[in-house]
């Protein structure tokens, strides 16, 4: 691990002294093909080296020097954000004696070596200084990843509450019709039937739903299997379930294609599109039509309405998260929808595109790999 980091950031060190000589030396003296040297021979340099360079990993600073010595260099350094986390050495031909050591280690060195150098004990103590620089580099990296990790599982958790919402709605709503019923609303036995019959089948719904995010929660994109999908079984399953009320008519315009494909993405796709359909539409009688044009390697779907469209302002907000969707003052959105569709779309390659007006009904495109 350690030497495939070195090759992608190599390990930098400031080396700081007002002899040219010594830096020469000491350079040779550090030096194993894979290290990156800096030099400076004066305070005031050592400073604008250290600060213009977010690679130093580690500083050789000598402490004897004109105009700002190395005790003063180093409190610079560490009072500043950008600097004091780098590892700092002395070095120094100073006598010994403990109060200069203390003064150096107060100052913020992390280590003291004495001149002359000793060969050994320099490139050891380098080596210690260039792992754990390296070490942090990983630490570092993780926490980034930890981050992307972290902001894929809120992602995650809207999948699931917005894919989850749409069938347990029209659930709760038969429940409310079947509460609603009396003497003077009486419900026939076939009536009845039907409505049972729809119950039962948003709840096997909603449990192949909670079942298959279980398992996509348990592999990786690429682990998830592809299966063999009949586009208009699909959207005939997911119009059903999203319950439309009776003056909205969905059109499957046939012939629609079998694909080879990841089944509950696609599905995720067309069922937040016909909700959106579905939700905004102010029509007294709406129109949704699903049809597809072939585009090679993709088909291009696309979800068209006759609902109140949109202004441009609105268009602006639509793929971005926890921004109101601007549809209508009737419904509220976390505008969390449309951003995951892109993300889905996009994960096959294509594109997802709107074109509407207000007025104009509305139009959503989008790409889906053969």
């Amino acid at each position: 691990m350690l030497t495939s980091t070195k090759q992608s950031n190599p390990f930098t060190i400031l080396l700081v002294d007002d002899r040219d000589e010594n830096l020469l030396v000491l350079e040779e003296l550090l030096d194993n093909g894979d290290r990156q040297f800096i030099k400076a021979t004066s305070g005031n340099e050592a400073l604008k080296y250290a600060l213009k360079n977010d690679q130093i990993g580690l500083i050789m600073l000598d402490v004897q020097m004109p105009d700002m010595d190395g005790f003063e260099v180093a409190k610079f350094l560490k009072t500043n954000p950008k600097t004091r986390d780098i590892s700092i050495i002395f070095v120094t031909a100073i006598n010994k004696e403990e109060q200069y050591v203390l003064k150096g280690f107060e100052e913020g060195a992390v280590d003291y070596l004495s001149k002359p150098l000793d060969s050994n004990v320099t490139k050891a103590k380098v080596n210690v200084f260039e792992q754990l620089w390296f070490y942090q580099q990983a630490l570092k990296r993780s926490a980034v990843d930890l981050a992307t990790i972290n902001k894929q599982l809120e992602k995650f958790v809207y999948i699931v509450a917005h894919d989850l919402k749409s069938p347990l709605t029209g659930l709760i709503t038969l429940l409310h019709l079947l509460e609603s019923t009396n003497d003077s609303h009486p419900v026939g036995q076939s009536e009845l039937a039907d409505y049972v019959g729809d119950l039962k089948e948003a709840g096997y719904h909603l449990s192949t739903m909670i079942s298959t995010i279980l398992e996509y929660s348990r592999q990786s994109i690429d682990q998830q299997a592809s299966e063999e999908v009949s586009v208009s079984e699909l959207l005939a399953q997911t119009s059903h379930l999203l319950f439309p009320p009776k003056h909205i008519q969905i059109h499957i315009i046939e012939p629609m294609p079998v694909l080879y494909t990841k089944k509950v993405k696609l599905q995720q796709v067309f069922q937040n599109l016909l909700s959106n359909a579905i939700k905004y539409n102010d029509k007294a009688q709406g129109q949704i039509d699903v049809g597809c044009n072939d585009k090679g390697d993709f088909i291009e779907f696309f979800v068209r309405d006759n609902g109140p469209g949109m202004t441009n302002e609105q268009q602006i907000h639509l793929f971005q998260l926890f921004q109101p969707s601007g549809h209508s003052q009737r419904e509220s959105s976390t505008g969390v929808g449309l951003n995951i569709l892109k993300m889905l779309v996009e994960e096959q390659g294509g594109t997802l595109r709107v074109v509407t007006a207000p007025g104009a009904g509305c139009t959503v495109l989008f790409d889906w790999r053969k």
